[in-house]
Parts: C-alpha cells; sequence; structure tokens
C-alpha cells in the first residue's frame, strides 16, 4: 500500500470517528428528556439542597420545599440541554455514591455529602472566560450549576427564606441607596 493511501485512508477513519462521536454528543445533549426520572427523585433532591443549605438557627432548604421547587424547575422551566445534563448528572451522582459508599445519598452521613457534592462541583466547573460562555451557550449548564443555581433561588424566594433565612421588612421605610451591614446581620430580602 502506498504511503499516500495509507494516511487518506487514516485521514478517513479518523473523520469519521470525530463526526460520530459529535453526532453521538449531540444527540445526547438534544434527546427528548427523561422527566419520569425525576418524579420519583424529590427526596434525593431536597437532600441535596439540604446540603448546600442546611439548617442552622434558621430554616434549612429542605423545610422550605426547595426539593419541589428543584423538580418543577427542571422539568418546566429549563431547556432541553440542560435538562439532559441535570438528569445524567443524578443519575451519576447515584451511581458514585452507591460505588463509594455503598448506598445511597439520602442515608450518607453529612460529611459523606458534602464530600459528593465537593466532588461534583469540581467535575462541573466551566472553563474560565469566553470558553465557559460558549460551553453553557452550546452544551448547556453542569449538573452542578444547575442544582447550586436553582437552589438558592428557591430559598431566597421561599417564603421561610425570606422571612426567617434572610431579613424581611414588609413595609420597608426610605430607600437608602448604600449601607452598611452590621455583623451578624441577615441580607436583606427586599429591597
Amino acid at each position: 500500500m502506498k504511503r499516500r493511501k495509507a494516511l487518506g485512508l487514516m485521514l478517513l477513519a479518523g473523520g469519521g470517528t470525530a463526526v460520530s462521536l459529535g453526532g453521538y454528543k449531540w444527540w445526547q445533549l438534544n434527546h427528548a428528556p427523561d422527566k419520569a426520572y425525576l418524579d420519583g427523585k424529590l427526596n434525593l433532591l431536597s437532600a441535596l439542597a439540604e446540603t448546600i443549605i442546611p439548617k442552622t438557627d434558621t430554616p434549612g432548604a429542605k423545610e422550605a420545599g426547595v426539593g419541589q421547587y428543584l423538580l418543577d424547575m427542571v422539568k418546566d422551566c429549563t431547556d432541553k440541554k440542560t435538562q439532559n445534563k441535570f438528569i445524567d448528572g443524578l443519575k451519576d451522582l447515584e451511581q458514585y455514591t452507591q460505588d463509594k459508599y455503598n448506598k445511597s445519598y439520602e442515608t450518607c452521613s453529612v460529611d459523606e455529602q458534602i464530600l459528593v457534592m465537593k466532588h461534583f462541583q469540581e467535575k462541573g466547573k466551566p472553563f474560565n472566560g469566553i470558553v465557559g460562555k460558549a460551553q453553557n451557550k452550546f452544551l448547556g449548564k453542569s449538573f452542578f450549576t444547575t442544582l447550586k443555581e436553582y437552589t438558592v433561588k428557591g430559598y431566597c424566594s421561599s417564603q421561610l427564606g425570606a422571612t426567617q433565612g434572610l431579613a424581611y421588612l414588609a413595609v420597608p421605610g426610605p430607600y437608602i441607596g448604600c449601607t452598611n451591614l452590621q455583623k451578624g446581620q441577615k441580607t436583606w430580602a427586599t429591597k
């Protein structure tokens, strides 16, 4: 076989492999999400949210109903790519927890749950700068990014989070554009 023909065949094989892998990745991100899988995961989502915002002297995310908020937001208000990445990340988290600790995430100790979350935080870190923005736009947000974003939004917009987790004033006084917070003072829920 001549060298040119061999190089041509190698390029053709490499190009075919790249196209097939790209097509598989495209299908993986754009196929219909398995929303039925999420329906039975309310306890897992609540436990994940509680790990991010635990109960202290203020109510935690589980008590504020953030698990249901996560479920509703992912199913109804999230683009298809991010839904697929979230569901795949949730499945990956269950498998990782089962392999590492031989039990479900909900039954792990608090320290084990934190270690699992740190693992997925590192795994889901986007690139910096414009590459990270392009990654989010074309590939969707990572599992951990979506989980953290919706947990914080759900907690801060819940009644318990806004009234007990944050400082809340039903009828605020005059607008003061720049004010210093005192040590230990809660962030304002109203602006």
